[in-house]
């Protein structure tokens, strides 16, 4: 995060226990930010430029709405403008029916722009050979329409040629032709594998994003050779149909977590061009980091003079957003829209929700019965933030039924839960500890090992919980108190060790606030807020 912008706007830790948003404000005489430029889950970035406004695409698979949008006038300070889609029906998996979508859905989209027309092209990983989405906007910030479906089309970058053909390059080294109008495959168009891997390319090899400078095509890819680290590498042509050419442009460990590797470049209205390149970050998930890109040879070298991604560096323009920078923020609930930052765990279930029914409160109702919080369709989650983050919910639990369960939750395929249970009327606070076991072929779950690690029964239907997180290196510790009067905090449990891992959900931790039914629905839990607070150290 940058230390020399205003991370928490006003640090509250008021009477209610509330924390402010993480915005990313710029103070009046900053200059510079600091790596990585978002300490959170902002995978498979896309980055383009239309005049001085910068648009940014990655990846939330099966939390919806999906394929997030943002938008920047800086490349540091950034705010969620909109989604592609409010939710996907090819498969009930969708809605948690005969399997799950964890870590599949949407992946790598790719966003492009070309006379008046922003245009975002993605696979959803959960079907391979199914039908990609082409969405399209006069206006990224007024919504998508889904102009037509393609192939599957794995990890794509859509192409506008100076001569006006269209093509997509996708998978490894793979590019098709398009017809004019973006419906389909041209027949008889441009069908070709650019090029064979090198004896260094023994693994990894995806990711594929293309820009086109002086007349010369880029084609840019996370490289991750078998027991070597990982890089970023660009392909090289005078024409698409070659010969190209290979160099590493970037291999670096960035502040000693995991070496950086996939992303884009841009460039600015005054000619400089940047990387934009995720890392692997353990439980935070993969954040983004932003470079200098210069020009070598004809080359795009990442990273500064000795390769490498600097700690801190200028913003790169000036560029005031007109709403808050921020893709975490607190909520008061208090509009009848939620903030943009939302997502529910797979397809919502509208009606189990409201905004209205108590002003100024978030009202979940009870939906489908669930077992556990994986199965929790009714559940809402934000990004957690490193170095540290901390999330804080006021809860009226006086309405829920017997079997139901509520609470906040450092979520993802290792949870951590304060959940109030409701049994014969009496609520109670634990503690609960989850696993769950995927089967890969469709992500049905499998099973969930869980376990207890501190509880207490509650009198008051009033409640106040708070989850710390730290994400410094060799940390990913999360820690969890609650409050019977927003003053006075008690911990509860052990600390938890959050793990990422890609085989199941494949995302960086959140906060969740959940409300589900063991045995029958129509209970119901108020959220009067959700207080965030980010800290630099």
């Amino acid at each position: 995060m940058n230390r020399t912008r205003i991370c928490i706007a006003v640090l509250l830790l008021s009477l209610t226990g509330g924390m402010t948003s993480c915005a990313l404000k710029k103070e009046t005489a900053a200059s510079t930010f600091k790596n990585p430029v978002l300490w959170a889950d902002v995978p498979d970035p896309d980055v383009i430029r239309v005049g001085d406004d910068f648009y940014l695409m990655s990846t939330t698979m099966h939390l919806m709405p999906g394929g997030p949008v943002m938008h920047s006038k800086d490349l540091v300070n950034w705010r969620t403008a909109s989604y592609l889609f409010d939710r996907l029906t090819d498969s009930p998996k969708y809605d948690m029916q005969g399997g799950t979508v964890y870590g599949r859905g949407q992946w790598a989209t790719s966003l492009k722009y070309k006379d008046g027309m922003f245009y975002a092209l993605f696979a959803p990983n959960d079907s391979p050979g199914g039908d990609s989405y082409l969405y399209q906007t006069e206006d990224p910030k007024k919504g998508w329409t889904l102009k037509t479906r393609l192939p599957h089309f794995h990890d794509c970058s859509l192409f506008f040629d100076d001569d006006n053909r269209v093509y997509v390059f996708h998978g490894t080294g793979l590019v098709q032709e398009l017809r004019p109008d973006l419906t389909g495959i041209k027949e008889g168009g441009l069908n070709l594998t650019l090029f064979e891997r090198d004896s260094t390319e023994t693994g990894l090899l995806e990711g594929s994003r293309v820009v086109k400078k002086d007349g010369k095509y880029y084609l840019f890819m996370v490289s991750w050779p078998k027991d070597k680290p990982r890089r970023q590498v660009c392909y090289r042509a005078d024409k698409l149909e070659g010969p190209w050419e290979k160099r590493i442009i970037l291999e670096d460990n960035f502040a000693g977590f995991p070496y950086v590797g996939q992303g884009t470049i841009v460039d600015d209205t005054d000619g400089n061009w940047y990387g934009i390149i995720f890392q692997d970050r353990g439980a935070v998930g993969r954040v983004l980091t932003l470079m200098p890109c210069r020009w070598e040879d004809g080359w795009p070298i990442l990273g500064d003079e000795e390769g490498k991604v600097p700690l801190t560096m200028e913003i790169p323009c000036d560029g005031t957003l007109d709403e808050e920078a921020a893709i975490v923020t607190s909520d008061d609930f208090d509009t009848p829209r939620l903030s943009m930052n939302w997502q529910w765990n797979h397809n919502p279930e509208n009606q189990a929700w409201s905004l209205t029914e108590r002003k100024g409160w978030l009202r979940l109702h009870t939906s489908l019965k669930a077992n556990h919080i994986f199965e929790a369709v009714n559940t809402i989650s934000q990004r957690m933030m490193g170095p540290k983050c901390s999330g804080t919910i006021k809860m009226d639990v006086s309405h829920m039924a017997d079997g139901d369960c509520a609470g906040l939750s450092a979520f993802n395929g290792d949870a951590v839960q304060l959940t109030v249970t409701c049994e014969g009327g009496q609520k109670v606070l634990s503690v609960q500890e989850a696993s769950v076991k995927l089967i890969e072929k469709d992500k049905a779950i499998e099973g969930v090992d869980t376990r207890v690690t501190g509880k207490t029964e509650l009198e008051g239907d009033i409640i106040y919980l708070r989850i710390d997180a730290d994400f410094n290196l060799y940390q990913d510790v999360a820690r969890l108190s609650y409050s019977l009067d927003g003053q006075e905090w008690t911990k509860l449990g052990h600390d938890f060790k959050m793990k990422y891992d890609f085989t199941r959900l494949f995302m960086g931790s959140r906060f969740a606030i959940f409300n589900y039914a063991t045995r029958n629905t129509g209970g119901y839990v108020d959220i009067d807020y959700f207080h965030f607070q980010c800290d630099e150290k």
